[in-house]
């Protein structure tokens, strides 16, 4: 692990033990893989704790996420799951994220992700605490999250001109589209090898992912071509067969 990271990672589970009853602590998505990158990976954490949080504790991890070093701490995502909480997949949990706190649930992808190879920093593993996760009910979260938000996302054309959306879309598209095709989950280093899309797109990916050298490609040409990608893929896969 890059030592960077490991030292802020030590940082925040020593700080945050004594604001929240913190029962186990994971990473998943690129580090638990092997595919993180410093400074271009979040680093993703799942925190289970004994009981909901307080009014107070919520001020006081806050609090610990401002205050952790940057600047790979701007990284650094975590979402708190009270123990009895565990097998309720819609329920929101506190969750700090883009530099905000704030409530969301702990996805079925997530979930089966930290089933099949977590990091494990503190506590027990995932399987002695998270229910398993069915083949059904993760194919049933890809579709809907493909369906209400990311399909529902292409009928705009002004956010495909930012990096983000392009390199997120055409990554969870692809990665969505493995999982539907035959239950597994791939990192994004697998996904830029399975997307069949416009080659020029995912070398530019590749590109600002790994710091190599890109192709010239202009903002307006590369939103274009992955909105058309992500729009059609989508379509395609959700199509009754």
């Amino acid at each position: 692990m890059h030592t960077a990271t490991e030292l802020l990672l030590t940082q925040f589970l020593t700080q945050v033990r004594p604001v929240v009853p913190l029962v186990a602590l994971w990473a998943h998505g690129s580090l638990a893989k092997g595919d993180y990158q410093p400074g271009r990976s979040d680093l993703d954490l799942i925190a289970v704790v004994d009981a909901p949080l307080t009014d107070a504790q919520r001020d006081g991890l806050e609090r610990l996420h401002q205050d952790l070093d940057p600047p790979l701490a701007a990284h650094l995502h975590c979402s708190y799951l009270p123990l009895g909480q565990l097998a309720e997949h819609g329920t929101t949990h506190v969750t700090w994220a883009m530099e905000e706190l704030f409530e969301r649930p702990v996805t079925a992808v997530t979930r089966r992700e930290l089933l099949t190879g977590a990091l494990e920093l503190y506590g027990e593993p995932p399987g002695e605490l998270i229910p398993p996760v069915s083949d059904q009910e993760l194919a049933d979260f890809v579709r809907a999250d493909l369906r209400d938000f990311w399909l529902v996302k292409t009928e705009g054309r002004k956010r495909w001109l930012r990096e983000v959306w392009v390199d997120l879309g055409m990554v969870t598209v692809a990665r969505a589209t493995v999982t539907l095709r035959d239950g597994r989950l791939i990192s994004k280093r697998e996904a830029l090898d399975v997307l069949g899309a416009p080659e020029v797109v995912v070398a530019d990916i590749r590109a600002r992912r790994y710091g190599q050298r890109g192709p010239v490609l202009s903002r307006f040409r590369r939103g274009k071509l992955a909105r058309a990608f992500v729009r059609s893929t989508i379509r395609s896969v959700l199509a009754p067969h």
